[in-house]
């Protein structure tokens, strides 16, 4: 029997490498890649003070104020609440439903297309959507508390359609039409990341030919600070001080990020501007490896690190910048830097800590599900070869 020309073609053949084509950010100070890279680069620090009026003005009471462990600082997101309903195609009534963490994962999600020259149209195979939000609270203070919405939509609508998280990414492949897979991811503050990994692996199997991976977190209310309180997480002075002897806390913030992954060779052939290029990703779980269930493991994390070298088929030698998680904090900091220093040496062969350069983003407080913007100053890094400072520092 004759073969077709397509049964008489060579399959293509994958290295397994993920180029991102592109990318989109929306964080504290920065509302797109290239500010967010100046800012890294000039060493701006973006938890900014509160004034009193301020937070008068956003409902926290004199009494709160006037606590000694009220921190007036914060990490705050400009236009957090601005959104082109028309451009998505929602009504003003729907977008004003909609969860601000939707619409801004909207924006990002066609921000990291639109910079890959890749709208859906573009690509005959299927874009999937990889991605993960932040609590819903604005479902709680502003839905909840309108009792004549409530009663005209019903609760289930209200929740379905726009504040739900299992709705993030879907809500984004109806929106462009994508027809790839669509996964919500839920791991914490490794939730872009690991939404990264996932979309890494989708490709590679080839379940779609490009794939949306990213986050966004934005905490309601706006504009207010915190209550420090002891052997807590909360930063006693409203900065962090990663890797640091000061660190005693981090501030955590808002913000959005997406990229747009595809593999290496469909990324060359099409010609795109490849920011940087994944060999490998891994994820585990510390189990009951550590002194409690907030408390980081260095044995998890040197486990994950050797994963991803033994698959990227690498010698730790060949890496030269590690980019860390930092929660700027005593107990979290030294536990990361041990995990380094025992997921790279096996490889080395050596005692010591090994000379890396290091770095932590500064905009996001870590430990907040907002991992992808990590990838984001390394790949604005990446593209200049120059490393950011380390505020806080």
């Amino acid at each position: 029997m004759a073969k077709t020309a397509d049964q008489s073609a060579p399959a293509q053949q994958y290295c397994g490498d993920i180029a991102i084509v592109g990318m989109s950010v929306n964080v504290p100070g920065a509302d797109g890649v290239e500010t967010y890279w100046h800012n890294l680069r000039a060493g701006i620090e973006s938890i900014c003070p509160l004034a009193k009026e301020d937070l008068l003005a956003a409902g926290v009471s004199e009494t709160t104020l006037s606590d000694p462990n009220y921190v007036p600082h914060a990490a705050l997101l400009d236009g957090f609440a601005d959104f082109d309903a028309e451009f998505f195609g929602f009504s003003p009534k729907e977008a004003a439903i909609l969860d601000p963490q939707h619409r801004k994962f909207l924006e990002v999600a066609w921000g990291a297309m639109e910079n890959a020259a890749h709208p859906p149209e573009s690509l005959k195979e299927p874009i999937g959507v990889y991605a993960g939000c932040g609590m819903g609270s604005y479902f709680y203070f502003n839905i909840c508390s309108n009792p004549a919405l409530v009663d005209e939509v019903g609760m289930f609508l209200l929740r379905h359609t726009g504040n739900d998280k299992d709705f993030l990414t879907t809500r984004v492949s109806h929106a462009f039409d994508l027809k790839g897979p669509s996964v919500n991811i839920q791991t914490a503050c490794s939730t872009s990341l690991v939404a990264v990994h996932y979309a890494c692996k989708a490709l590679r199997e080839g379940e779609c030919g490009m794939a949306l991976a990213g986050g966004v977190t934005i905490d309601m209310p706006q504009g207010r600070g915190y209550l420090y309180k002891e052997n807590e997480i909360l930063s006693p002075d409203g900065h962090c001080h990663a890797f640091d002897h000061r660190a005693r806390g981090t501030v955590f913030g808002s913000g959005a990020g997406a990229v747009a992954l595809r593999r290496l060779e469909d990324a060359q052939a099409d010609g795109d501007h490849i920011w940087a290029v994944i060999k490998s990703t891994a994820i585990n779980n510390d189990g009951a490896d550590k002194a409690g269930y907030l408390a980081p493991s260095v044995g998890g994390q040197a486990g994950a690190i050797r994963q991803a070298l033994d698959a990227a088929d690498i010698s730790a030698e060949t890496i030269d910048y590690v980019e860390c998680h930092g929660t700027g904090t005593y107990l979290g900091d030294p536990i990361e830097v041990s995990a380094l220093n025992r997921g790279l040496s096996r490889q080395h062969r050596c005692d010591g800590l090994l000379p890396y350069r290091f770095g932590q983003n500064q905009y996001w407080p870590p430990g907040h599900r907002r991992r992808h913007c990590r990838a984001g100053q390394d790949l604005a890094g990446s593209e200049t070869r120059r490393d950011p400072p380390l505020a806080g520092l």
